[in-house]
Order: structure tokens, then sequence, then C-alpha cells
């Protein structure tokens, strides 16, 4: 792969990636509520779920998913059903937190179901296997390694998502004094929540 193409995936890649989403939604309630270590199992998440994508658009069944009506309904439901549930439980789960010493409540999910929910979330987003079968495809050589390719683009695209979630963790974190509040916690719960409802419901509509 050369160098131009690398760079020019880069430079069409980035407005998608500062584009807020379900990532950067649970990153900012996940955060808020347990701190940047949270970030991590967030980014992981999402990173896997890019090297998901790349796995199946490689072997040809993202395209063979889109392709066929019914199975790219059933995908986005099932997407847009996750997203909204996940905005659900977000927008109640300060309220649901059992109390902790000192009369503050806490949510505090283990790292494997941060990691699943970004995980999911980005696996049932429709919108980042379309990332693999048009905007990838522009950047590939068609007489070349494919598969090989395809993967380089999306290792590039994992490191820059990740690269991107754990410096929003950082300035999240560096505001945590005053988001931590009791009342600024429910009001990012619902925020965040409410991010999420919308993208599930968008994704339905799609």
């Amino acid at each position: 792969m050369s160098p131009y193409a690398l760079g020019g995936f880069v430079l069409a890649l980035l407005p998608l990636l500062v584009t807020p989403g379900a990532s950067m939604a649970l990153l900012v309630r996940h955060v808020v509520d347990g701190g940047r270590r949270r970030a991590l199992g967030v980014a992981l998440g999402t990173a896997t779920g890019i090297g998901a994508h790349a796995l199946l658009a490689a072997a040809g069944l993202s395209a063979l998913v889109m392709r066929s009506a019914e199975a790219y309904t059933a995908v986005r439901l099932v997407g847009a059903a996750y997203l909204i549930g996940l905005g659900m439980w977000t927008w109640h789960s300060v309220r649901r937190a059992p109390p902790t010493k000192g009369g503050k409540k806490s949510s505090e999910p283990r790292g494997r179901s941060v990691y699943g929910q970004a995980l999911l979330a980005n696996v049932l987003n429709l919108k980042a296997a379309a990332i693999y079968l048009t905007l990838v495809p522009q950047f590939v050589d068609p007489g070349g390694w494919v598969a090989g390719e395809i993967l380089t683009l999306a290792t590039v695209h994992a490191l820059l998502t990740t690269a991107w979630l754990v410096g929003w963790s950082l300035v999240v974190d560096r505001s945590a004094h005053a988001l931590r509040r009791e009342r600024t916690r429910r009001m990012v719960a619902r925020v965040s929540g409410a991010a999420l409802v919308a993208v599930g419901l968008r994704t339905a509509a799609a």
C-alpha cells in the first residue's frame, strides 16, 4: 500500500472520526462515573468492533449483508434496539445505583461490561460497516493483497479511534470534580442516555 493511499484514507476518515456517536456517549458516561480507567474498556471495545468489521469486509460477508434487504434490515433493527436499550439503561443507571460509604451512589460495572457495551455498539453499527464497503475500497489496490490492505487500514482506523477516545477521556477526567457531583452525574447520565437513544432511532430510521 502506498503512503499516498494511507494518507488519503486518514484524511477521509477524520471527519467521520470526530463526529460524536455511541462510543463517545459511552466514554463520557463511564469516565464521569469511574475515571479514566474505564476509557480503556470503551476504546478497546470500539477498536475490536472495527477489527470485526474489517474481517467481515475482507471475507466478503459485509457486502452480502448490505445486498440482502432482509439481512440488512435485521442487523439494522437489532443494532437500533441495542442502542435504545443501552440508552434507557444509562438514563436510569444513576437512580438505580446502590449507595456506597458516605451516602454516595455508584454504578460500577465490571471492565468486561464496559468493553462489551462498546464492542456491541460498534459491531451493530451499520455506519461502521459502511466505511469498509464504501470508503475503504477507494484506497485499496485491486491488484494487491486486498485482505491485507483492508486490515492495514483497519489497524490505522482502530489506532486513530483509540487515540481520539483516550484523548477525550483526559479532557473529561480533568473536569471530574465538577462532573462527579451528584446532580451533574445525573445530567451526564441522561444526556448520554438520550444521545444513545437518538443514535438508535437514527439507525432504525436509516
